[in-house]
């Protein structure tokens, strides 16, 4: 599993970014409200991306 954490910014393969909500274990729950023109994309708010599956572009232990 990715050193992931909820409230990070992650990038998936698919170039969707999102916020990570959940952490299960084979995935991540993300919301996609980030994604760039989010609105005119008619994707659902939320989806579960495979830890294999995505990046970490920010991580939130950083703010602290």
């Amino acid at each position: 599993m990715a050193d992931v954490h909820v409230g990070d910014i992650i990038e998936c393969k698919n170039g969707h970014t999102g916020i990570v909500e959940k952490i299960n274990e084979n995935s991540v729950i993300v919301v996609l409200t980030r994604t760039e023109n989010f609105d005119r994309l008619g994707i659902e708010e939320k989806t579960v991306v495979n830890h294999r599956n995505y990046k970490i572009i920010h991580s939130s232990q950083n703010d602290h």
